[in-house]
Parts: C-alpha cells; sequence; structure tokens
C-alpha cells in the first residue's frame, strides 16, 4: 500500500469500530460530512486504502462507476460492525488481503479471501512483499491458471517468501519463478521478480539538468545490465535535498529519494574508490555517490558499479545483502502543508486538505484549530502552541520539516489570509537557514471566514470587495485608517477581520465613522460569528445601527457598498446581495422598478 489506510464508516454504531480499526492498520479515521458514497469515491480516485465498517453492498454501489482497470484500484476492505468479518473486495492482490488478515488478527476476527491462489498456496504470486516487484505482471493469470491446475515451480534464485508458502516446487517444475536483478525476459511460464537490493548513489552540479542526471544513470545501469526494478532508493547528499534533477530521477524509477548528511557520508570514506580532495572541500566529505550508496546498502555492501560521471552529475550503484527498506535509510526531503481547515466545520473542509493532514507526521497549530479538526488528526504527534505564538508555531513546523518530517502546518479559514502561510515564506526570505529552505512547501486553500459569512447570508461580495485586518499589533493604526478610507471612497464591500479585541476597543468604531461619511446609514451590515462550529450566529443590521461593543474577536463584519441590498426571506430572515449591473445590461428583462433601492 502506499499511503495510510482510511477509515469511513455508515452509522454512529459503526464509530467505536472504526477507532479500533484505526489502531490495528495505522489509518485515519474520516469523516463525510458529504456523505459516505462521495467520501468512499474521493479516497478511491486519490487511490487511498479505504476500509468501510458497514455492508460491503454500500461500497460496492459507490465504487462501481469508479472501477475501471485491476492494476490501478487501491485496496477496499469491508468490515463488519463487530469486528468479525473483514472482507477484501478490491485490490486483493494489492493490499486488500494484507489488510484484511491485519485487521482479522487484531480485531480477533476472520478475513474473508477469496482469492484462490492465497486460498490453495498461501501466497500471491502477483503481490510480492515489500522489497520485490513482478517484472512482468501480465503473465501472472497464466502461471497462476497453470498451478492452480497442479503443475509445479521451478525456482531460480533465491525467493525466500515463495520457498516458505504451500506452492508445489519441483527441479523440473513446468512454471519458472526467477529472482535477479539483471533485465529477464518473462512469459506464459515464466514470472520474473526483481529484489530491490540496490542502492543508486548519486551526486550533481547545483541545477543539473535531470536529463542529463537520468541519461547518466541508464547508461550506468545498462553498462552493468542492471534491472531498474532491483533499484530500493536514490541517495544523496542532504545538500541536494531540494535538489530538482534528483528528485525527477527518483519518481522516474518510482521510488524514494532519502538523504544522509556530510558527517555520515565521510564515515564510508575507507570504502570509497574514487575518494576526492575536491569533493571533501566542497562538502566535507571525500565522496557523495559512492559514499550514499555504501551507506544505504548496509555495511556488507558491494559496490558494483563505482563512480561515474558526466559534465555535472556523478552515480554510483551497491548491492546489499537483502531487500533494503527505503524507510529506514537516510531521511526524506522535509514537507510543510500549510493548510485552511474552513470556519470550523468538517463540510467546509477541502478533500486535498484532509489528503495532507492524514498524511502528516506531525501537526502544528494553535490548539483550537488542532482541536476542530477532531478524528482528522489521526495519529499524527500534536504540537499546539497558544494564541498569538504565530511565529513560534511556524519556526517549529519548519524545524520539523527541515528533519525530514512531513509536516501540516494547520489554520482555520484560508491559510494564505491573514494566516500562517504569508509568515512561513517571511521566515524562508529572512532566515537564512539553509536547512529550511530544502523543505518543500505547498499552501492548500481553505473556505475563508468572509466566503462563509457571505455564502450563509445570500451574495453580498457580489461585486468588487476587499478585506482589512482592524488589529495594529503587526501594521500602524494609521496605516490601516488610510485603507478603510480608501476603500470608502472606492465604494467596495469590506470584510472586517479582527474588529475588536478585549484591548482593542476604538478601532471598529474608527472605522464606522469613516464609512458612515460615503454611504447610506441603512447600509446592510452582516455579523458573522464563530461560523461553522454549533455556536454560529449570522445577523444583519445597518451601518447606522451597528454597535462595536457587541462585536468579539471571533466575528467577521461585512459592510456593504452603497449598491449592497437586504431583501426579506419569507421565514422573516434576511438575504443580503451586492448587485453586479445586471440590470442595465442591454436586453435584460429587470426593470428600474425592480431592482432600485
Amino acid at each position: 500500500m502506499n499511503a495510510t489506510p482510511i477509515i469511513m464508516y455508515v452509522t454512529r454504531a459503526g464509530r467505536p469500530m472504526a477507532d479500533r480499526a484505526a489502531s490495528a492498520v495505522d489509518g485515519t479515521v474520516r469523516e463525510t460530512p458529504g456523505g459516505v458514497a462521495e467520501g468512499l469515491r474521493a479516497a478511491f480516485r486519490a487511490g487511498q486504502p479505504i476500509v468501510l465498517v458497514g455492508a460491503a453492498g454500500i461500497a460496492i454501489r459507490a465504487l462501481a462507476p469508479e472501477i475501471a482497470r485491476k492494476t490501478e484500484e487501491p485496496p477496499v476492505v469491508a468490515l463488519s460492525e463487530d469486528g468479525a468479518i473483514a472482507v477484501p473486495l478490491l485490490g486483493g492482490h494489492r493490499g486488500a488481503n494484507d489488510l484484511a488478515r491485519r485487521l482479522a488478527e487484531a480485531l480477533g476476527g476472520v478475513a474473508a479471501i477469496t482469492t484462490a491462489s492465497d486460498r490453495r498456496f498461501g501466497v500471491a504470486l502477483d503481490d510480492p512483499p515489500a522489497g520485490w516487484r513482478l517484472a512482468n505482471p501480465g503473465d501472472h493469470k497464466t502461471v497462476a491458471a497453470a498451478l492452480l491446475e497442479s503443475a509445479t515451480a521451478r525456482i531460480e534464485g533465491d525467493i525466500p517468501w515463495i520457498a516458505a508458502s504451500g506452492l508445489p516446487t519441483a527441479e523440473d517444475g513446468a512454471v519458472i519463478l526467477q529472482s535477479t536483478i539483471h533485465p529477464a525476459e518473462g512469459g506464459p511460464e515464466r514470472l520474473v521478480y526483481h529484489p530491490a537490493v540496490l542502492a543508486l548513489g548519486v551526486g550533481c552540479e547545483r541545477g543539473c539538468d535531470p536529463e542529463e542526471l537520468w541519461n547518466l544513470v541508464r547508461a550506468t545501469l545498462a553498462e552493468a545490465d542492471l534491472a531498474p526494478a532491483s533499484i530500493a532508493c536514490v541517495v544523496s547528499l542532504d545538500l541536494k535535498a531540494d535538489e530538482p534533477a534528483v528528485h525527477a530521477l527518483a519518481a522516474r524509477l518510482g521510488v524514494p529519494a532519502r538523504f544522509f548528511d556530510a558527517d555520515r557520508l565521510e564515515q564510508e570514506a575507507p570504502r570509497l574508490v574514487n575518494p576526492s580532495e575536491v569533493v571533501f572541500r566542497e562538502v566535507g566529505c571525500h565522496g557523495v555517490a559512492e559514499g550514499a550508496a555504501f551507506v544505504a546498502a548496509g555495511a556488507e555492501a558491494n559496490l558494483i558499479l563505482p563512480k561515474r560521471r558526466s559534465a555535472r552529475a556523478t552515480c554510483a550503484v551497491a548491492e546489499a545483502s537483502e531487500p533494503i527498506n527505503a524507510a529506514a535509510v537516510g531521511r526524506p526531503r522535509g514537507h510543510l502543508a500549510i493548510v485552511g481547515t474552513g470556519p470550523g466545520t468538517a463540510v467546509w473542509r477541502t478533500p486535498e486538505v484532509d489528503a495532507l493532514v492524514a498524511d502528516a507526521e506531525d501537526l502544528v497549530g494553535y490548539d483550537l484549530y488542532l482541536d476542530l479538526l477532531g478524528p482528522a488528526a489521526g495519529r499524527a504527534r500534536r504540537h499546539g502552541f497558544p494564541l498569538g505564538a504565530e511565529e513560534e508555531r511556524a519556526r517549529a513546523a519548519l524545524d520539523l520539516a527541515a528533519g525530514g518530517r512531513r509536516v501540516a502546518l494547520v489554520s482555520s479559514g484560508d491559510p494564505g489570509i491573514y494566516a500562517m502561510a504569508s509568515l512561513v515564506f517571511e521566515l524562508l526570505d529572512r532566515s537564512g537557514q539553509p536547512g529550511w529552505g530544502r523543505v518543500e512547501v505547498v499552501v492548500a486553500p481553505g473556505i475563508s471566514a468572509l466566503q462563509a459569512a457571505a455564502a450563509r447570508i445570500g451574495a453580498p461580495l457580489g461585486h468588487d470587495f476587499c478585506t482589512i485586518s482592524l488589529s495594529d499589533l503587526l501594521t500602524p493604526w494609521p496605516a490601516i485608517e488610510a485603507r478603510v478610507r480608501a476603500a470608502a471612497e472606492g465604494d467596495f464591500v469590506i470584510a472586517f477581520y479582527n474588529p475588536v479585541s478585549k484591548r482593542r476597543r476604538t478601532q471598529l468604531h474608527a472605522a464606522k465613522a469613516i464609512l458612515a461619511d460615503h454611504r447610506p446609514a441603512d447600509t446592510p451590515v452582516v455579523l458573522a460569528r464563530s461560523l461553522g462550529r454549533p455556536e454560529e450566529s449570522v445577523r444583519v443590521t445597518t451601518l447606522a445601527d451597528l454597535d462595536p461593543e457587541a462585536i468579539d474577536m471571533l466575528t467577521v463584519v461585512l459592510v456593504g457598498s452603497s449598491a449592497t441590498r437586504a431583501v426579506a426571506r419569507g421565514d422573516g430572515g434576511t438575504w443580503v446581495y451586492t448587485p453586479r449591473g445586471y440590470a442595465g445590461k442591454p436586453g435584460s428583462p429587470m426593470t428600474a422598478k425592480e431592482t432600485g433601492r
């Protein structure tokens, strides 16, 4: 499996079992505010392993339109609410059978596995264990059919997981199962397996063309007649953790990129075939490609390809005595996701944010925002901070990511609107810390408070608008006052963030006074508090009746333009909208009477 299993449940009664299942398989319970069926489809499209606590038929009906190719589907398991039965529905040989077995073992239930080779021989020939790759999966069906019809297998090379199974073997077996690190031709009577025992060490100059590194590696592997499928990982010096050529190479080979510091690589200096004083003076170790390959392949490694070089790149290959666990080698490039969780309810959280949070090893944020994630936080380590400790949060997140961790820095609303994203980039800009600069940073948007407030009350942002924070902790009040005046003169709808606090009581009064000089007293004003949370309230007043003393820090204030209208609803409520001018468009059926104030 290539991702954290997502655990979903159909009824509230299934929630306790979902929690137990998540613990059993290191998964994450995901709420499905948009409905279980849509949640299943979204996870399936994203290629995430799925466990549904509920009836198998629900998953089947939901996923039937999504099923296309067997070789691309993620594992899907249905688990009964009492944990007694785990049924692999899809992707049996892509992890579902194993997932069902793990659930059954942990929960004291039964894995209802139906694939014939698993039942007969206790092994799935098309789903080799970690560290092994099947070169010709298209021939598996023919080979499996022959074995199920009483043919015997001949094992060429060392394949311990097959040797330990119940598969019938013989020296003259009609079916050949081959293990090799060299390219080999498979066929309807031969399955070829490549053990991931090769560590590919690389080095390159800054800004090296990815094609140059790829061509060097391809020629080097061809020279030694090595199968790319036997490469377990691409490894290098940590100074190259943000080098696009290295990551492009790893992506092309379908393996992780892992990195070591110079001190660790220098420990391999006695084993290097091509030590370099020039390299030592530049980066602090006598060899990058050979040294990294040695470290990754282990103490008993054999350097089967010493350093080869092109104009701007180097590579070397070491062979380990057994498949390499790439996840335990060196450290990956750190990843920092700056995510916006929306105003507070899961239904306003995007699938992208959910996926990044589920993938995170560490969650960093204001305690309240982490609390609002609820079960979506999964099993990640939590690093909570008090209100006001924004820079401490950002630094902690960058430090964790610089150490090779996958980190989610959590903001409410949208992370780029008065939130953490700009602070992270400011720190990257002025810190000068090279470790931070090598971190991969992504920003995942969220629904902002102004969008949520507008949606709750109608369409007040239907025409030009702006946002202004009234907090003068970081911005001098004269600058804020000038922006309010400019927005008032420009007749923008204005969304006021941070309108008041316990210590700041005058700014909203001043903003109201400025606006009163430029727009009517009956201009609609929307006061939206604690959006998306149980205590949510949204009400409409006018500019004249706006009482800054009745507003707190959890409120976003939307002040309409001179064109914004409040419309009475039949249920006694109010809609607020700002027209864009369609009434004046030639051919519009609207009349002046219908659209006038």
